[in-house]
């Protein structure tokens, strides 16, 4: 399963230049999927690889989730960066070791990929790449050093990927126009959900139901573990049917009093949110990498089949879960060593 491993690494890796999970998957899919398919690979284990990879990309700094999460409940972004780095390796860590055993149990799953190489080829393959980790570190770097604020990183990380791509003459007038185009729907789209995140805290402010939604939880019982089934139970079924970022600030304005009112840490329980939108990006029906997947490689698999790979990953996301939500500091380590 030595493609399917190195697919999650370098999901990692684009993670944490990208920050986004749906990018993520959206370019591994066309990069990782048709070579594992290419060495007959199991489409389900194949597609599921990509598809679960992709949402590492919402735990690995810099998150897009994250950043909105801290600036939405007032916590630091740039603890919240270092909060998400360890579980979001665990998470990566879980995939691999689930892959190399499932193959080592049925090792048809992995086709007849035997590609080998001398390590000139590797070295010549390691040059071509050099840029995205040293654009991760640059930006990584200067926000955990506080050289920068992580609005700051996203001008400088975007600064030094245009200068990457104008040396490699790619950065030409269509790639820009493109870029901008995309980056202003994007940009747009946030905020028009921010905006009416702000009407809608309003009028739940007014209307007292966030108060009337901490009773009822809190009424059953004020033990942490309680909150925390309660609010994660919530997450797992509203995210089959709605989009990460829209799930996210429709209910902070419901879950930030229970969680204030509880005296919960804001960065331990921020990061137990956002594994859990994670695990709404892959769960059917409404599964958005999952949908990706499919539109990227067409008829070549079935929608059916791509949610049937991501069920194993499912299981070490819930098994990760689990590890975040009783061991706090594998989320507050490193926080609490940096800041």
């Amino acid at each position: 399963g030595g493609l399917a491993v190195s697919s999650v690494l370098a999901s990692a890796f684009f993670a944490a230049a990208s920050g986004s999970s749906v990018a993520t998957s959206a370019a591994m899919s066309r990069i990782a999927v048709p070579e594992m398919l290419k060495h007959n690979y199991d489409k389900g284990l194949a597609t599921g690889t990509v598809a679960a990879s992709g949402t590492l990309g919402s735990l690995i700094p810099p998150s897009v989730l994250l950043v909105l999460y801290g600036v939405y409940a007032q916590v630091s972004v740039g603890q919240l960066f270092m909060a998400g780095f360890l579980p979001g390796l665990l998470s990566a860590l879980l995939y691999i070791l689930m892959i190399v055993a499932r193959v080592r149990i049925n090792p048809a799953l992995a086709g007849d990929a035997q590609v080998s190489s001398n390590w000139q080829e590797k070295w010549q393959a390691l040059k071509g790449i050099w840029p995205l980790p040293v654009l991760i570190a640059a930006v990584l770097g200067g926000i955990f050093m506080g050289f920068f604020s992580p609005t700051e990183a996203g001008a400088i990380g975007t600064s030094f990927a245009a200068l990457i791509a104008l040396t490699r003459g790619t950065l030409t007038r269509t790639a820009i126009k493109q870029a901008l185009i995309s980056t202003a729907i994007s940009t747009a789209s946030i905020f028009i959900i921010l905006i009416g995140s702000l009407f809608f805290t309003r009028f739940l402010a007014l209307s007292g139901v966030p108060v009337a939604f901490s009773n009822l939880i809190l009424g059953v019982s004020t033990e942490t573990w309680w909150i925390i089934v309660s609010v994660a139970l919530i997450y797992l079924v509203l995210g089959m049917f709605i989009d990460s970022i829209g799930l996210l600030l429709l209910t902070l304005p419901l879950i930030l009093p229970l969680l204030q009112g509880a005296d919960i840490n804001l960065v331990w329980f921020g990061i137990i949110i956002i594994k859990l939108l994670e695990i709404g990006l892959v769960t059917p029906p409404i599964g958005l990498n999952v949908y990706v997947i499919k539109g990227a490689l067409g008829k070549s698999v079935e929608l059916a089949e791509v949610f049937k790979g991501v069920t194993w990953f499912i299981v070490m996301d819930l098994v990760a879960l689990l590890f975040i939500i009783l061991i706090p500091a594998l989320s507050l380590y490193l926080p609490q060593q940096m800041f």
